[in-house]
């Protein structure tokens, strides 16, 4: 089993391959740019490819994050999965990116308890969700203002760039743990639950709200009649 995971639902866009057999990253690629996802997406799959010495073709299943995220920027991680899943005709799962996350940091095996995952969801809003280890999230990912859920998550251990934005509503910031999304937890992850006969998500978007750009309500005509 050799999966392509990529998550394009945060400021990171990252592309990792995973030999599932093998249990091992075979090569990866993580950039942090909230403007170009477009642009970087596909030059880092084929520097991961090519960096694996394994073409498309090898590739027998596809793993993206499905957010929450911002419209535009989850659109891309998406239809390029679907695109390749069509293209290669291997099976495309989605995961949550915040669970994505929650693994990563779960597995410096420096959160033994309860935990919070927040990114930033612009708007001075986060999108959050809480985590009882890194393999078990608490509910269902939410979007909301920081202060409204300090009085519920504040006091946890807060992982997640969201997070590091509002240090007065979480109080117990881990900035040592892993802030971004990474492709290659998230195939671990995916590759753990599949070893395991879970039945994964299908790779639907999560977004939590409507996106930022809409059609004006009264917009005047200038084109010739």
């Amino acid at each position: 089993m050799l999966l392509l995971a990529l998550d394009t639902a945060t400021p990171a866009v990252t592309v990792a391959l995973y030999d599932g057999d093998g249990g091992a990253v075979v090569a990866q690629s993580n950039q942090v740019d909230a403007r170009r996802h477009g642009e970087l997406l596909l030059p880092s799959v084929d520097r991961v490819l090519s960096d694996a010495g394994v073409g498309l073709a090898a590739v027998t299943g596809v793993v993206v994050g499905v957010g929450p995220g911002p419209y535009t920027g989850l659109r891309v991680g998406l239809v390029t999965a679907a695109s390749f899943g069509e293209a290669l005709g291997v099976p495309v799962h989605g995961l949550c990116t915040l669970d994505g996350i929650a693994y990563a940091a779960g597995a410096t095996g420096e959160l033994p308890g309860e935990f919070v995952v927040a990114t930033d969801a612009r708007r001075k809003e986060v999108y959050w969700a809480r985590y009882a280890d890194a393999r078990t999230r608490v509910g269902e990912p939410s979007v909301d203002r920081p202060d409204d859920i300090a009085d519920a998550v504040g006091s946890l251990p807060a992982v997640g760039a969201g997070a590091l934005l509002y240090p007065d509503a979480f109080a117990d910031l881990r900035p040592d743990l892993p802030q971004h999304q990474s492709a290659a937890a998230l195939a671990a992850l995916a590759a753990e639950k599949l070893a395991a006969g879970e039945e994964l998500p299908a790779p639907r978007p999560m977004y939590l709200r409507r996106p930022d750009a809409k059609v004006p309500a009264n917009y005047k005509v200038v084109t010739p009649r």
